[in-house]
């Protein structure tokens, strides 16, 4: 990462700028880091067991007395000596007389157990005196109204747990390090202990820059997006044991920006931002952590995808981060370099990472040079577990709310090539492969179908990867259907030509594809799709948006254009949301989109062709519940429904 800036004005700033130009590897980056930040005391202080959850001991707890404090019964009868009992069998009963007290719980008991004599005692009851062992009531008979006959002997210790049994007074509870949970707190409270002294959680100080943004709950301005960092990155610090204080957001203003850092520091144990735009606001803040405190930056500039921009820095014994602004980009540095950091000075051990092994269905490109993490999206395939990447990119937040976690491509590998076996690190302890698999075109109308799936706990999962895409993995036996809209020219009909050995089409609904433009635009107004296409091509200004290639959607444009390539060809999203956003918001002026979504977008549309939104089902996995839940709900009244009124036609 390189960045032209005014000349150093004395050495200090330039070995912060020699440091700033060296992009380090992340094995190099995160050594010096730690380096700079450890061996460092964990503070301490005094919590009660309520407010102790999730906290780490900062010293080791010994048993302050026995648990159980006394020897106690474990079931209700009779407490007893076991050698009164030595000959007692069904033809010799021995008969007992019973002491005129009853041991309950919490009832000290008064008088001994003599020989020839039993004590009525209790669940949870303290043994008496000269006892050694208890027979449980339904072991019993009476024998008058004060004595019992037994008809089986008694071992020495049954049904007692003795003093000290689970817990003896001395003994080492729990170590220093242990995070505290319910069943540590269960053992604490058993010893009788109150408070307890846990690591005191880093307060953690986070800022977003950029004059862009915009705090959720406020209207968005023009060009303005949300603040989803700060947010993001606080909760992040949460989990993993600090105490977050978001500051909000501060603009590209270089004085602005270093009096919210100095307050920061001056109150946190550590300071994390995020952000900027291309006005220079991550150099401002590298201008600024040279002053704030030694040794300063440790590394600006990391070999990682996402999130070669990273800087770290430690200021006078505090670490400040500079993230990344693109969320996916901010999240991975965060929990791959900040996290060890963080839980560390918390007193907490290493996040314990669950992983798993998955195949990997198409080949995914790498940058040679830098290591390479890629979210994934986890599937149940005949052989095993498969690793669909999300493709999304780095300013994609919902990447991380849809992925199961994520595979690492490494810095000297150029791909991953398809068909690969590779470990994948989940996002959570367990991962719940989804009960409907559903990879192909996608469309507004299967969110409508798939709902009552969902509300009734089934975990749906849709994959976009277009039509042939889809198609692909269901040969592949990777999905349970794939949808389509295929239009094979030979037959002149949609879909069935398309399915091979294994598949067999189920009908879904119709939709209208049709070019979409801005409302008042004389260019496209009034005219048929063919002669729209026309006026848009005899305009050199006109700028168009396409889709992407494998999109049913495409092989309709490209039907259009013939060999034309007009300015915009190359802009190919994956969405028909996305087409209509761009015509709305001027970057291009026409498109091609589905009619509810021109609509819902209020632009102009003009009908072209009504395809057939269908699904290429496996036939092997037909009778899958969850397979048979959707096609329900397809067929469903209240799903035909919905579809009609979303603007599609059953079919």
């Amino acid at each position: 990462m390189t960045n032209a800036k005014a000349p150093a004005s004395n050495n200090r700033e330039s070995i912060d700028q020699d440091q700033f130009l060296t992009i380090l590897s992340r094995e190099e980056a995160l050594v010096r880091f730690e380096a700079a930040l450890f061996p460092r005391p964990v503070p301490g202080e005094q919590r009660s067991l309520a407010h102790a959850l999730g906290c780490a001991l900062s010293e080791d707890i010994f048993a302050p007395i026995d648990v159980p404090p006394f020897d106690r019964s474990n079931v209700d009868g009779f407490a007893v000596r076991s050698a009164d009992l030595a000959s007692a069998g069904e033809a010799a009963p021995v008969r007992l007389i019973l002491n005129d007290e009853v041991i309950a719980c919490g009832i000290a008991p008064t008088r001994p157990v003599l020989s020839g004599t039993a004590t009525p005692i209790a669940t949870g009851g303290p043994v008496p005196r000269g006892a050694d062992a208890i027979v449980m009531v339904e072991h019993t008979q009476p024998s008058g109204s004060r004595a019992i006959e037994i008809r089986r002997a008694a071992s020495p210790g049954q049904f007692i747990s003795y003093a000290g049994s689970d817990i003896a007074r001395g003994e080492a509870l729990l170590r220093a390090g242990t995070v505290i949970g319910s069943r540590e707190i269960g053992m604490l409270a058993a010893c009788g202990i109150a408070q307890i002294s846990v690591a005191r959680r880093p307060r953690v100080a986070v800022i977003s820059t950029g004059d862009e943004l915009v705090q959720p709950g406020h209207p968005l301005r023009p060009a303005a997006i949300y603040d989803t960092n700060g947010a993001i990155v606080t909760a992040a610090i949460n989990e993993n044991g600090g105490e977050a204080a978001f500051l909000g957001a501060i603009p590209d203003d270089e004085a602005a920006l270093e009096a919210a850092m100095r307050e920061a520091l001056a109150t946190s144990d550590m300071l994390v931002l995020s952000g900027g735009t291309s006005k220079g606001a991550g150099d401002v803040s590298h201008r600024i952590i040279g002053q704030l405190g030694k040794p300063g930056i440790i590394a600006h500039g990391v070999a990682l995808k996402p999130g070669k921009p990273l800087c770290l820095a430690v200021c006078d014994g505090k670490p400040v981060i500079i993230l990344p602004g693109f969320p996916t980009s901010a999240m991975f540095t965060f929990h791959d370099m900040i996290v060890p950091v963080l839980r560390r000075m918390a007193g907490l051990p290493p996040r314990p990472d669950a992983k798993v092994t998955a195949r990997v269905p198409v080949r995914i490109a790498s940058e040679l040079g830098r290591t390479e993490f890629v979210m994934v999206s986890l599937v149940e395939g005949t052989e095993g577990l498969i690793a669909y990447p999300t493709g999304k990119g780095s300013g994609a937040i919902t990447s991380f709310a849809q992925a199961d976690g994520f595979l690492k491509i490494e810095a000297l590998a150029d791909q991953m090539p398809a068909g690969s076996q590779t470990e994948v690190t989940l996002f959570t302890p367990h991962v719940r492969v989804p009960d409907l698999v559903i990879v192909g075109s996608h469309c507004t109308g299967l969110d409508l179908v798939t709902a009552p799936l969902a509300h009734a706990g089934l975990v749906v999962r849709s994959i976009a990867v277009g039509s042939l895409g889809g198609l692909a993995a269901a040969r592949r036996g990777e999905c349970d259907f794939a949808p389509i809209h295929l239009f094979d020219e030979k037959t002149e009909t949609y879909n069935t030509p398309f399915l091979g050995e294994g598949l067999e089409l189920v009908p879904g609904w119709r939709r209208m594809q049709g070019i979409v433009f801005r409302k008042g635009d004389k260019r496209f107004e009034g005219l048929t799709a063919q002669e729209a296409v026309r006026s848009a091509l005899s305009d050199p200004a006109c700028i168009m948006v396409n889709r992407n290639q494998g999109a049913g959607t495409r092989i309709l444009i490209d039907r259009l254009l013939g060999e034309a390539r007009p300015d915009g060809y190359w802009n190919q999203p994956r969405s028909h949301n996305a087409v209509a956003a761009a015509v709305a918001q001027h970057r291009a002026d026409w498109g091609m989109t589905i009619a509810p979504v021109a609509h819902a977008s209020g632009l102009g549309f003009i009908p072209q062709a009504e395809e057939h939104y269908d699904f290429a089902l496996v036939t092997a996995r037909k009778r899958r519940p969850a397979v048979q839940a959707f096609f329900e709900a397809l067929a469903s009244e209240a799903g035909r429904k919905a579809l009609e009124q979303a603007g599609f036609r059953p079919a």
